[in-house]
């Protein structure tokens, strides 16, 4: 049975309390001379008739805080999109990608990816792409795991085939010893934000991903890396790239329901990627790889969680840039971000911490029971989103 939804007069409350102190909830502040760059997985966005009127302007008001914003969980029908959009006005472009993971006329659940833009702040460029790994490429992998892939795919052939001639149920999918191809395709766009009269922009190609997440943690990470993998070459050997440097915003899927095991884990994995672990012999194609949602914020030296849920942070941004190009922040840089006003900085907009101050609820989100957490979550998991808004400011060049 559906939840109920906020009726006009919770929105009314809500909006107030939001207005009063957004800050409270980690909304971010628009500063002069910075640019505000974040990504929101807006669970199912679809039918502009799936959600109601409050609903929509509430969205809306995400996005307008944002001058490049990547959105995941498009679906096929865009009106709900284009919904966002009106109420956003004219200040503000899209660019969304054709539905991917799933095969045109298939069954399945096939997604967009897109980005919303501020026109005065940020110029779209002409490169856009998916990210896909070549067929050379696939043969290579096939070779190289070709007998474990094998192991495996001997035994689910045969019930496939049972499958097609209609002798039993299709099959589960299998765990792939190694990675094939992506499940939704990453969605490549390049982007410039200006810089201030008589400063350089930021240039950049922003990569809006939405990983798999699957029954199998070993699907996840083979995505991750792969996707890691191949932002790194392709900035390493960025010569003759259209823009030299790469942004990755989306719902990565990887799994921090552990702090104190996983988190620690996946850090080490994501920070292995940095310049300072893969030294090149020429040291013009050392890459450096930043995560800031990896590290605790400070100075409440608070470790982000990105789902409603509050026990995950699937969401990431990460900044992939060489070393010469100095104004992007390095994992050095990590520890002052949030110190200063208009300085570099990351969070996560809690609009759970939000929805639970305005509607008065007086059991402690940690304390609830599971029908409480259900009641709670689910007046906006489906409405809102599952996921909340993750951000990043970054100062404009000054010289």
């Amino acid at each position: 049975m559906a939840s109920r939804p906020y009726t006009k007069d919770e929105w009314q409350t809500i909006n107030s309390v939001f207005d009063n102190d957004p800050e409270k909830f980690n909304f971010p502040k628009r500063i002069y001379g910075t640019a505000l760059i974040g990504s929101f997985n807006i669970r199912k966005l679809g039918s502009s008739r799936n959600r109601n009127a409050e609903t929509w302007q509430f969205l809306a008001r995400i996005c307008q805080q944002f001058d490049l914003i990547a959105i995941q969980e498009i679906m096929d029908d865009l009106s709900g999109l284009s919904r966002i959009m009106e109420l956003l006005g004219p200040e503000f472009g899209m660019v969304v990608s054709d539905k991917t993971g799933v095969f045109p006329g298939d069954s399945g659940l096939g997604e967009r990816l897109g980005f919303i833009f501020r026109w005065t702040i940020v110029e779209r460029g002409e490169v856009i792409s998916d990210i896909t790994y070549d067929r050379t490429k696939v043969i290579e992998i096939l070779a190289e795991n070709y007998q474990a892939i094998d192991k495996v795919m001997k035994p689910y052939s045969k019930r496939f085939l049972e499958y097609k001639a209609g002798t039993r149920k299709k099959p589960k999918n299998i765990k792939l010893p190694a990675f094939l191809s992506f499940i939704r395709q990453p969605y490549c766009v390049s982007f410039k934000i200006k810089g201030l009269p008589g400063t350089p922009p930021y240039e950049f190609m922003a990569v809006n991903a939405h990983l798999f997440f699957g029954d199998y943690m070993a699907d996840r990470r083979q995505e991750f890396h792969a996707l890691m993998q191949w932002i790194i070459e392709r900035v390493k050997n960025n010569d003759k790239a259209y823009y030299p440097n790469f942004i990755l915003l989306g719902d990565l899927n990887l799994d921090f329901d552990n702090a104190d095991r996983d988190r620690s884990k996946v850090e080490r994995s994501m920070k292995s990627y940095d310049k300072d672990g893969n030294e090149e012999t020429d040291p013009k194609k050392n890459v450096n790889v930043n995560f800031p949602f990896l590290d605790p914020h400070h100075p409440n030296n608070e470790v982000f969680r990105t789902n409603a849920r509050l026990n995950e942070t699937f969401d990431q941004i990460g900044l992939f840039f060489r070393d010469s190009s100095k104004h992007w922040p390095t994992y050095k840089d990590n520890i002052n971000m949030g110190t200063q006003e208009a300085g570099i900085d990351y969070g996560v907009f809690n609009f759970v911490k939000l929805f639970h101050e305005a509607l008065n609820i007086s059991t402690p989100l940690d304390s609830m029971s599971t029908d409480e957490k259900n009641d709670f979550y689910g007046r906006f998991e489906h409405k809102v989103s599952d996921h909340m808004p993750i951000w990043l400011r970054l100062p404009l060049p000054v010289e």
